[in-house]
């Protein structure tokens, strides 16, 4: 599949479990792709389950555009997964979850925990990945490697498979391509990244002729195939983002931003160490800022109950104080919003 080699393949066959993580953005699907083909050519396939770690109402969702529908990301999650011959029930999605009315669970947003925290995840600190992602995915292995571990008398081997990719950032560009995460008297973690070096043009390159459609938001409307949206698909409004795709973003969802905005307001930290999402909210309104293409409502049940859940959290003291997080968050965005 690839068109470089790998920089490090691991052997496939030492693992017990295959798990590889789908975030529904356009590099988990290369990345399916090309670790199926290894998986198959292994003959380990029935090894794979793959998993999303959701992200609720902050994902980008489902939108109905000039009479088509485009799905949001944890169903592309899951049409990322279906075509490389991963069964429906191998296909895991899982989310950070909280007591509800009646001892049931519901969601937990990732919001509601900055809200909480006191201080948006930084370059330093990114929380976010731990919290919502990495910690979720890992929870969601203990059944198996409890009884795997159990049946085999020995730690169980999990191969960790992420899309990341070096023309991402620095940060991941310095991130080796296979390495060790964890190892205990229970499990022992691998964490393989088989696309690290394709380049984002070798990526669209893929997707013009792929199995899976990839995310309507990195159009710049829902359709378009132009790639002239966001950049990236993970948070909607993302606090590693750049601000072109803050501001298309806010035009996107302008109910969320103001409700970051208001976790801004109450607890005095920026959503970026550089810019406030109060100021790029006013910069989208008043000066030059991209067309959104298309607008979300966010008039469900489930964003009413994340506004619940966020001022909920609102109303405590902060775990942290934001003195060591905070940034002035005042770096003018153009000469009218100065």
């Amino acid at each position: 599949m690839s068109s470089r080699p790998d920089a490090y393949r691991p052997d496939l066959a030492s693992y017990d479990l295959l798990a590889p993580q789908l975030s529904g953005g356009k590099d988990s699907a290369v990345m399916m792709a090309v670790f199926m083909d290894a998986a198959r050519a292994a003959g380990v396939e029935d090894r794979v389950i793959s998993y999303h770690s959701s992200l609720g109402v902050l994902e980008w969702p489902a939108v109905d555009f000039e009479g088509a529908r485009f799905p949001g990301v944890s169903e592309l999650a899951a049409l990322q997964s279906a075509p490389f011959d991963v069964p429906a029930d191998r296909h895991i999605e899982v989310a950070r979850t909280m007591p509800g009315p009646n001892g049931t669970l519901i969601p937990r947003s990732l919001l509601t925990e900055i809200a909480a925290y006191g201080r948006f995840p930084r370059m330093g600190s990114p929380y976010c990945r731990k919290y919502a992602k990495e910690g979720v995915v890992s929870a969601a292995w203990t059944p198996l490697v409890t009884r795997l571990s159990r049946d085999l008398g020995r730690p169980v081997r999990i191969l960790k498979v992420m899309g990341l990719r070096s023309d991402e950032g620095a940060d991941r560009r310095k991130r080796p391509p296979f390495r060790t995460v964890l190892a205990n008297s229970a499990r022992i973690v691998d964490e393989w990244l088989p696309i690290k070096d394709w380049s984002t043009n070798a990526v669209k390159a893929w997707h013009a002729s792929a199995p899976v459609p990839y995310a309507w938001t990195y159009d710049s409307v829902p359709g378009a195939r132009d790639w002239r949206g966001t950049s990236r698909c993970s948070c909607s409004l993302c606090c590693f983002a750049s601000v072109p795709d803050l501001l298309l973003s806010i035009g996107r969802r302008p109910r969320l931003a103001r409700l970051y905005a208001e976790v801004e307001a109450v607890r005095g930290d920026s959503l970026r160490p550089d810019r406030k999402i109060a100021d790029l909210i006013r910069h989208s309104e008043q000066c030059a800022a991209p067309a959104p293409g298309v607008v979300c409502a966010d008039d469900g049940p489930e964003f009413t109950a994340l506004e619940e859940q966020v001022r909920a959290a609102l109303s405590y003291e902060p775990r942290k104080e934001p003195d060591l997080a905070r940034g002035r968050g005042s770096r003018p965005l153009c000469d009218g919003c100065r």
